[in-house]
């Protein structure tokens, strides 16, 4: 990565920046700069607020590009590219998510017997200044009960029937696995059995810590560390289905979702910063650094993205997710499906990002 944290660049020095697709960038990033514009984003803790975007997102929005050269000059002229490091020193980390395609049912069935749950009425979002004194700043959400707010039950407690009962049933799908990638991305596209497509989206999480089960395998010696991928964390769940529950418990949050519509099949599901994500330019960012629709460029040599190309791309920030976390962290939205998920589960390696600030003459 070049320079030190924050410390401003040309343009020349990215990589391959001058040979990027920047018309599909600024597609996705007008469509975050129009959302914007309609609602202000919630500000991360530092000092990077939607007020320091918002001539940008202005002229975003109000501006007519047709080719990836216009698109290019766009960001040039609105922008400073900085580098990010995160504060413990360590090289930045890209990882892959991807939207679920899967067969499902309004109705339990044999065939399709899990279900993915909407959000329960006793769950409430807190805050600093809302959350008890006894509980983890970890955790925005909690239940509200007679006796004031507590810690929600975790995903053991719930799929063993804490929720039975309620009328919670969003939809069904095949078996545990299917359910728990399905929290892990937090959005899927389920078809129904008459064949309509639906798309469900993340609503709200029981608040606990996201345990991954990848390191638990490898720690125990399941799988090697060089071979874990999420393939290799599906195939071990399927091949020991004596032993999913009890590793997939390790992971206490648990997702819930909401109903939502696939306007754009060609996009992904709509998202934390409320559009359809883009695949190959949307990634999921931390929102205690960085504002949704902000842009960032990544190099990731060692990421296959499906081509033969080094992974060097203009990305947006249009997501989060309770393991994104540091500056210069990402998790980068491959698309719908199959294919999408092959790509999403292999990708995990060093990057060196560059967060385009807005110019000092063009700072609202």
């Amino acid at each position: 990565m070049a320079g030190a944290s924050n410390t401003p660049v040309s343009f020349d020095e990215l990589p391959g920046w001058r040979d990027d697709d920047h018309l599909a960038a600024f597609q996705a990033f007008r469509r975050s700069a129009a959302q914007a514009l309609r609602k202000p984003y919630r500000d991360g803790s530092n000092a990077r607020t939607f007020e320091l975007f918002r001539a940008a997102f202005e002229q975003a929005v109000s501006t007519a590009i047709n080719d990836s050269g216009q698109a290019r000059e766009f960001f040039q002229s609105q922008f400073e590219p900085v580098s990010l490091k995160n504060s413990s020193g360590e090289s930045g980390l890209v990882t892959g998510f991807y939207e679920p395609v899967v067969n499902g049912s309004r109705t339990r069935t044999d065939e399709f017997p899990v279900p993915i749950y909407s959000a329960p009425d006793d769950l409430v979002e807190i805050n600093d200044e809302s959350r008890p004194a006894s509980m983890d700043p970890y955790f925005r959400f909690a239940q509200k009960t007679a006796d004031g707010l507590g810690v929600y039950p975790d995903r053991s407690e719930i799929e063993r029937g804490y929720l039975n009962g309620r009328g919670l049933e969003l939809v069904y799908v095949a078996d545990k696995v299917e359910a728990f990638f399905i929290h892990v991305q937090g959005a899927a596209r389920i078809k129904l059995q008459d064949g309509t497509m639906i798309g469900i989206t993340y609503a709200a999480k029981s608040g606990h810590p996201f345990t991954g089960p990848g390191q638990i395998l490898v720690d125990r010696g399941d799988v090697a560390q060089l071979e874990i991928s999420m393939q290799a964390i599906r195939k071990w769940l399927h091949d020991n289905p004596d032993k999913a529950d009890a590793l997939l418990w390790h992971n206490r949050s648990f997702i819930f979702f909401r109903e939502s519509s696939v306007e754009d099949p060609a996009l992904g599901p709509v998202a934390a910063a409320k559009v359809q994500l883009t695949p190959g330019r949307s990634m999921a960012v931390d929102r205690m650094h960085h504002v949704f629709g902000s842009a960032m460029y990544v190099a990731a040599p060692r990421v296959n993205f499906g081509d033969s190309k080094p992974f060097q791309r203009l990305m947006v920030a249009q997501d989060t997710g309770s393991a994104i976390l540091g500056e210069a962290r990402g998790d980068l939205f491959t698309g719908s499906g199959f294919e999408a998920g092959e790509i999403a589960g292999r990708i995990k390696a060093e990057a060196s990002f560059w967060l385009l600030l807005p110019r000092q003459d063009q700072r609202a």
